[in-house]
C-alpha cells in the first residue's frame, strides 16, 4: 500500500510533533512515523518524569530554608508516592493522552521504523508485524528521530548492565548506593534526585575538571559544594577505565584511573547523547551514511546535499539537544515548509538552558569564555542571587551568583547565568534581553518589581555602571 503527503515526518517527539502541527495548521496533509511512544524521550524518559521525580526534594529543601515551615517537616520523602506521580504524569508509560491531539490535528500517526528509500519517499517496518508501508511526500519529509544515551567504551560496562536516562527515570525501586557516570545535566539532577529520594549512597563521576562544565565556572563549584554538603561523593578529573558485577545480581564496581575503586547498586551513565541517525536511510537518496552523528542543517533545516526537501529537527541534528529548542526547531521547519521567509535565529548564541539541581543553573547565550573566544570586548558584572529582599522573603541561607556578559562596544548583553534556587524564572527576562539585543541604556527602564528576586536585574545594572 502507498500513501501520498504533503509532509512525512518520523519521529513524533516535541521537534517532530511541532513540525507536523505547524505544516497540518497550514492546510498540509500530514504522516507523523513514531516507532516507540508519541511524546518522545522528553515526556517520558526526560524532562516530565525526572523533574516531576526532582520536585519532592525541591519542596522540602524549600521548606527547611523557611523557619515555622520546617518545623512542620517529619519523616522521609514517600517514595512510592513520588514513584506513583512520575507514573500519572507519563500515563503509565503510555501515549494515550498524546494521540488525540494527532487525530485532532488531522495528522496521520503510522507506527513504526521509518527509514528514506528514495526521494521524498519514506518506507515504514510497521510495529504490529504486518509488513512495511510506503509512504510518499509531495513536498517535505523531516527527520525528527532524536537521540539516546551514549555508552562510552569502558571494559565490563556493556556487561554490567547499566543504567541510562530511560532506565533511571522508570526505575520502581531505589538503590541504596548509585554510581553517575558523568557530571553534566543529566547526572547532577539524578544524583541529587536520587539522594533526595533516600539512596544512602551517591557518586558523581566527571573526567573534566568540575561539574556542569559546558557552564560558566562558578556554576559547577556552586552546585558540588550543595552536592557534597548533603553528602553526595563528587569525584572530579578522574575517568573510569573499567566496570564489573560481582554476580548476576550484585554490586557493580567502578575502577577509576587513579586507582580507586566505587561500589555502587546500579550505574548510571549519563555522558552525553547520540543522535539516532543509523538505520534512516540516508543511501537510498545520494547522502553518506552517517549513523551516529548529527544531520547537518542550514539555517532554515534543511540537510545539507538533499536539494530542499529534506529537513531534520532536534536532537538529530546536533544544534542544541533541548527539548524547547527542537521544539522551536519544529515550528520553524513547519514555517519553511509552509514557504515563509524565516531563519533559525536561536540556536546560534542565544540557548536557554536550565539544570534543575539546588541550586538550579539557569543560562542563556554565551558564557563568559565563548565570548571572549569570539573575540568580543566583554565586561562581566556579577552580584549575589540572595542578596536581595525577595530572596530574604524566600527564608534563610539562599545562595547563588547573578551574571551578566555585557558587549561592551554595543553595550548589549550576550550571556547571562543565574546560581540559586528557583531561578529558572529569572531565565527568560534574560533570554529577551539577549535575543532581542537589548541595550544596558533601554534596560534601566525595565524595573523590577519589589520584593522580587528579579531585582538582581537592577544590581546587575548599578554594577556594570559603576
Amino acid at each position: 500500500m502507498s500513501d501520498e503527503f504533503d509532509v512525512i515526518v518520523i519521529g513524533a517527539g516535541p521537534p517532530g510533533e511541532n513540525a507536523a502541527g505547524r505544516c497540518a495548521d497550514g492546510g498540509l496533509s500530514v504522516a507523523i512515523v513514531e516507532e516507540r511512544l508519541v511524546g518522545g524521550e522528553c515526556s517520558f524518559f526526560g524532562c516530565i518524569p525526572s523533574k516531576t521525580l526532582i520536585r519532592p526534594g525541591d519542596v522540602l529543601a524549600a521548606a527547611r530554608r523557611v523557619p515555622g515551615a520546617s518545623e512542620a517537616i517529619n519523616g522521609p520523602i514517600d517514595v512510592e508516592a513520588a514513584f506513583a506521580q512520575r507514573d500519572y504524569m507519563t500515563s503509565n508509560f503510555t501515549d494515550v493522552t498524546q494521540t488525540p491531539w494527532l487525530e485532532s490535528e488531522g495528522i496521520e500517526l503510522v507506527r513504526g521504523h521509518g527509514r528514506l528509500a528514495g526521494e521524498r519517499a519514506v518506507e515504514v517496518e510497521l510495529s504490529d508485524g504486518t509488513g512495511a508501508r510506503g509512504l510518499t511526500a509531495r513536498s517535505a519529509v523531516v527527520m525528527a528521530c532524536g537521540s539516546s544515551a551514549l555508552m562510552p567504551p569502558i571494559e565490563g560496562l556493556a556487561e554490567a548492565r547499566p543504567w541510562d536516562n530511560v532506565d533511571i527515570t522508570s526505575a520502581k525501586e531505589l538503590p541504596r548506593r548509585l554510581i553517575v557516570l558523568g557530571g553534566g545535566a543529566i547526572g547532577a539532577e539524578m544524583a541529587q534526585c536520587f539522594k533526595r529520594l533516600g539512596s544512602e549512597e551517591v557518586a558523581v563521576i566527571e573526567g573534566a575538571g568540575r561539574l556542569l562544565a559546558r557552564e560558566e565556572p562558578f556554576a559547577g563549584d556552586e552546585v558540588r559544594a550543595a552536592f557534597e554538603e548533603e553528602g553526595i561523593t563528587v569525584l572530579t578529573n578522574v575517568r573510569c577505565k573499567a566496570v564489573h558485577r560481582r554476580a548476576a545480581d550484585g554490586p557493580v564496581v567502578a575502577m577509576l584511573d587513579d586507582g580507586r575503586e566505587i561500589i555502587g547498586d546500579e550505574i548510571l551513565v549519563a555522558v552525553g547523547r547520540r543522535p539516532r541517525t543509523g538505520d534512516i536511510g540516508l543511501e537510498t537518496v545520494g547522502l553518506r551514511d552517517t549513523a551516529g552523528k548529527d544531520l547537518l542543517v542550514d539555517e532554515r533545516l534543511r540537510v545539507s546535499g538533499a536539494n530542499g526537501w529534506l529537513y531534520a529537527v532536534g536532537d538529530c541534528n546536533g544544534l542544541a539537544l533541548l527539548t524547547h529548542m527542537g521544539k522551536y526547531q519544529g515550528r520553524l521547519c513547519g514555517d519553511v515548509i509552509l514557504g515563509k521567509d524565516v531563519r533559525d535565529l536561536a540556536d546560534h548564541g542565544a540557548v536557554p538552558r536550565v539544570t534543575f539541581t539546588d541550586p538550579q543553573v539557569a543560562a542563556v547565550g554565551l558564557t563568559e569564555g565563548q565570548a571572549r573566544e569570539e573575540g568580543l570586548d566583554v565586561r562581566v558584572v556579577s552580584y549575589g542571587t540572595g542578596n536581595v529582599a525577595g530572596a530574604y522573603t524566600r527564608g534563610n541561607g539562599i545562595k547563588g551568583t547573578s551574571q551578566i556578559v555585557v558587549d561592551q562596544s554595543r553595550r548589549i548583553i550576550v550571556g547571562a547565568t543565574f546560581t540559586g534556587p528557583d531561578v529558572q524564572e529569572l531565565l527568560h527576562s534574560a533570554t529577551i534581553a539577549v535575543v532581542g539585543q537589548v541595550t544596558l541604556d533601554t534596560l534601566w527602564h525595565a524595573v523590577p518589581s519589589f520584593p522580587t528576586v528579579s531585582e538582581v536585574w537592577l544590581r546587575l545594572l548599578e554594577g556594570y555602571e559603576l
